[in-house]
């Protein structure tokens, strides 16, 4: 386990990085170019390869794997997160030199809740072993779940569950359209807008991607300050990787495939791996196969979907 100096360095780093994000490089409500995007993307990635080489030097090379393994599968399970987002914005309507700003926000929250997840994870490993054959065969329900699952954009509506209509018990909401702030006052009385809901509604997804995507990273890794920090930075160039893949989503359609062999295939290494550990087999699926198998899949969906598309265009040519 790491120091408390490693611990508030990293926060203070977090801290900056957004209050930069948020007051100098996007405080203005604009309309977010691919090419920016991609750029923000590769910056984001850039300081987490910078962060696990700190990692390796300071700490060492099996650290180091496990957080390049963590991020890696945070990363590549954000990508399926995107998909919601985009319905969720094209449902509510929201303008896209606004969502910028409603998904800082969303990451704020979710660095709060993530943290809630990661520590109480951690806490239930360390205190019971058999929660690792829970969480593997969640992941592997949940993998052959989305493997067979149709999901239509069409029907898709946020609005429909708990947490909205337990807030709008709470507090009115208000249905004028083109307001961009969270809360209005009207007579004295304040309303929660339609960004607020719309944030709310992506709190709400970050939480259930975070069911999945938290027990997949503790079986890289039970090392609270690996977990939370691979989460993080995924999550922090989640936004740049929305703006730069929302207009080309549609054409990764094998991608969905790798996501749920990914969550099959980690269900299995925590079930196995903890078996063996059980019985003292001296076996185990290393991290460093993990890494090949997830690198492997994403590869083999992203190829099988430009081959594809790749016979519509010629087909539609033809």
């Amino acid at each position: 386990m790491v120091g408390i100096g490693f611990w508030i360095g990293f926060f203070v780093f977090v801290v900056v990085m957004l209050s930069l994000d948020l007051f100098v490089f996007h405080k203005k409500n604009t309309v977010i170019k691919v090419k920016t995007a991609l750029l923000w993307s590769l910056f984001w990635i850039g300081l987490a390869i910078v962060f696990n080489l700190g990692i390796y030097y300071f700490i060492g090379h099996q650290k180091a794997l496990e957080f390049l393994t963590g991020y890696l599968i945070e990363e590549s399970l954000s990508v399926d997160n995107l998909f919601v987002f985009i319905m969720i914005f094209g449902f509510f309507k929201i303008a896209p030199q606004y969502q910028h700003k409603i998904l800082f926000w969303g990451i704020i929250g979710a660095i709060f809740m993530r943290a809630l997840f990661i520590f109480a994870g951690v806490a239930l490993i360390h205190q019971f072993d058999w929660v690792m054959y829970i969480f593997g065969a969640f992941l592997l329900f949940t993998g052959v779940k989305m493997l067979f699952e149709k999901s239509e954009s069409k029907d898709y509506d946020p609005t429909d569950n708990v947490l909205l209509k337990l807030f709008r018990k709470i507090m009115p909401v208000t249905n004028e359209p083109n307001l961009n702030t969270f809360f209005v006052k009207r007579d004295n009385k304040w309303y929660a807008t339609t960004f607020f809901i719309v944030l709310l509604v992506i709190e709400g997804s970050d939480l259930i991607f975070a069911v999945d995507s938290i027990p997949a990273v503790l079986s890289v890794s039970k090392d609270p300050f690996i977990v939370y920090t691979s989460n993080i930075f995924a999550i922090l160039g989640l936004r740049s990787l929305y703006f730069a893949l929302s207009g080309i989503m549609k054409y990764f359609y094998y991608l969905k495939y790798a996501l749920a062999g990914i969550l099959s295939f980690i269900g299995f290494k925590m079930c196995f791996n903890e078996f063996c550990v059980q019985m003292n087999y001296g076996l185990e699926i290393s991290n460093l196969v993990s890494l090949g198998v997830i690198i492997s899949l994403l590869a083999l969906s992203i190829v099988a979907s430009l081959i594809l598309n790749k016979k519509g265009m010629d087909e539609a040519s033809q």
